[in-house]
C-alpha cells in the first residue's frame, strides 16, 4: 500500500493510508529546494534539508503588500512556494517546512516567539513562528523564516554555537535566540518555547499580515542567499552581504525592483511595477 502523508492546515502529520484530501508531496518539496540527498530521519538530513531550503526559498512579504491573503494550509503553501518558486516569511516558512520535515519522518513541534531585533521585550508581539525538531537524540531549533538572520543549520538546544554563529540559550523560563552581525552577537527572538496551537498561529498570522499597523503591511522585505552571499532589501535599500563585507545599494524604481526579484529572488512579479509601499512616499 502506498503511503501519502498528509498535512492539516499547519502541518500536523497524519497518516491514513493511500488516499487523501490534501497529500504532501514530498518529492515536489525537495526539487524545489534541490535536495537530492538521504530521507531518513537523521540529523545528517535536517542539516541538509535546511540549508537547501534556505539557499532556495526566498524570504519576502510582497503578498501582504499586494493585500493577498496569506494562507497556511499546505496546499496553497505548495501551490505558491513550490510551484510558483516564491518566498514568503516565518508562517509559511516554518509551516512548509514542518510539513516536509514530517513527511520524511521526523518529530517535529511548533512554537511562536518574541521578535527584539527592533523592540524591547514588553513591547514585542507573539508573532514569529519557529520549530524545533529532535533527530539522533537531540533537540534542535529550525527557523527556516527569520529573513537574512535565518541560520542554515539546526542550532542544539544546549547553548552550543553553530557554524554561522548563531546558538540558543535558555533564561529561567524563557529560550533566547541569538546570532551574530558583523562580529557582534545580538538577541533575534525570546520564547517559552510551548508546543503552540494551530490557532495561535493563526491569529498571528493574521495579525502580522492584515492589521494596518503591522510593519509588514508598511515596509518591504526580503532577502536571498546569492552566489557570493545574500542579498537584503528593506524598502529601497538593498545590501549585498559576501562574508562579512556588506555593500550598501538602493533601487531607483519600481521596475527596477522587479528585475531585482527576477535576477536574484528565482521569481518574476509583474505588480512590483506598481506596488505600493506606505514607507515610500513615492510608491505611494
Amino acid at each position: 500500500m502506498k503511503i501519502v502523508h498528509r498535512v492539516d492546515k499547519v502541518g500536523s502529520l497524519i497518516l491514513k493510508g493511500d488516499v487523501m484530501a490534501d497529500a504532501f508531496d514530498l518529492d515536489r518539496y525537495l526539487g524545489r529546494v534541490d535536495w537530492r540527498g538521504d530521507r531518513s530521519p537523521s540529523l545528517a538530513t535536517l542539516a541538509g534539508v535546511l540549508d537547501a531550503h534556505v539557499r532556495h526559498v526566498p524570504f519576502e512579504n510582497f503578498d501582504v503588500l499586494l493585500g493577498r491573503r496569506i494562507q497556511l494550509a499546505v496546499p496553497s503553501l505548495q501551490t505558491k512556494m513550490i510551484d510558483a518558486r516564491r518566498g514568503g516569511y516565518c508562517f509559511e516558512h516554518a509551516s512548509l517546512m514542518a510539513a516536509a520535515l514530517e513527511a520524511i519522518g521526523f518529530s517535529v513541534r511548533r512554537h511562536i516567539a518574541r521578535v527584539v531585533l527592533f523592540q524591547p521585550l514588553h513591547e514585542a508581539p507573539r508573532d514569529h513562528m519557529y520549530l524545533t525538531v529532535s533527530a539522533d537524540g537531540g533537540r534542535f531549533v529550525v527557523d527556516p523564516g527569520f529573513g537574512p538572520f535565518a541560520s542554515r543549520y539546526p542550532i542544539p538546544l544546549d547553548g552550543t554555537v553553530t557554524p554561522d554563529g548563531h546558538r540558543v540559550t535558555q533564561d529561567g523560563a524563557s529560550w533566547k535566540r541569538h546570532g551574530l552581525r558583523r562580529n557582534q552577537e545580538f538577541t533575534g527572538w525570546v520564547s517559552a518555547m510551548e508546543d503552540d496551537n494551530p490557532i495561535d498561529f493563526e491569529m498571528a498570522n493574521h495579525f502580522k499580515s492584515t492589521h494596518p499597523d503591522s510593519v509588514f503591511r508598511q515596509w518591504i522585505f526580503a532577502s536571498a542567499v546569492t552566489s557570493s552571499g545574500r542579498v537584503n532589501l528593506m524598502n529601497r535599500d538593498v545590501t549585498w552581504v559576501t562574508g562579512e563585507t556588506e555593500m550598501p545599494d538602493q533601487l531607483t524604481d519600481r521596475r527596477q525592483l522587479r528585475t531585482l526579484l527576477a535576477e536574484h529572488f528565482g521569481f518574476d512579479l509583474p505588480e512590483a511595477e506598481t506596488l505600493k509601499v506606505a514607507a515610500i512616499p513615492e510608491w505611494t
